[in-house]
């Protein structure tokens, strides 16, 4: 169980006493901080409406390649739209100076222990933004398949990114996660030659979780199939 934010904790079953009331104090301690979280994402999500702003909320593993794909992103979209970003990590603020340097305004949000963003983090870095009306805000969540999957920050859709180095059973494993997002990027299909990797059945995996979910595959750091996530962004936006 996540001991900072009481999310995707265990139910004891057929146990009587004290655990079994530990395991409902807790279930009512998640639904209380979820209930609390979404209120602030429909706050978020009317905010974002009334400016209309496009808001994405990229979740992944740590390493998959968010921060690289948010860079290619912003360099090619920057001439056409207006993108800002809110980075979120437990420690450092390296990703937002690395998309600064990319062209793009962007705000660490630091969660210390925490493994995920929640709405109110957001909230409270979208009004330091202060992004601009009809533009795109793309929020880097921290590297984590697990939490994110259950926290709304009032996004348009999440979208999950995994890297080919990762191995295909990935959306069998963190099913929520995969259920919860809209969009499937495959990252790094440049090193499909070198890998055991198996894309039609990780396709398969994702898509026995979430028969909706849309698989982009590319390489966020030769380009290729960039297009494809772009023009997917552009019909959203």
């Amino acid at each position: 169980m996540c001991t900072v934010c009481g999310c995707g904790g265990g139910k004891y079953e057929k146990f009587g006493g004290s655990r079994s009331r530990e395991a409902n104090r807790l279930v009512k301690v998640e639904q209380d901080i979820l209930a609390k979280n979404d209120a602030h994402a429909e706050r978020n999500r009317a905010w974002l409406k009334a400016r209309n702003i496009l808001a994405l909320n990229l979740v992944s593993s740590p390493g998959s390649g968010k921060t690289t794909l948010l860079a290619k992103t912003i360099e090619e979209i920057r001439g056409r739209k207006s993108v800002s970003v809110i980075e979120g990590d437990q420690q450092t603020s390296f990703d937002a100076d690395r998309i600064r340097q990319a062209g793009a305004p962007a705000i660490q949000i630091n969660t210390g222990k925490g493994c995920h963003l929640d709405a109110k983090m957001v909230g409270d870095a979208m009004m330091k933004l202060d992004p601009g009306e009809n533009s795109l805000l793309l929020i880097e969540n921290v590297g984590n398949l697990v939490c994110p999957a259950s926290f709304d920050l009032g996004e348009a859709c999440k979208v999950a990114i995994l890297s080919v180095t990762e191995g295909e059973d990935k959306p069998m494993k963190y099913p929520d996660m995969f259920h919860a997002a809209k969009v499937m990027v495959l990252n790094k299909i440049d090193l499909l030659p070198h890998l055991d990797f198996e894309v039609e059945k990780c396709i398969d995996y994702a898509r026995r979780v979430n028969p909706e979910i849309l698989v982009i595959q590319l390489s966020a750091r030769t380009g290729e199939g960039l297009q494809g996530w772009m023009d997917w962004m552009e019909g959203m936006i």
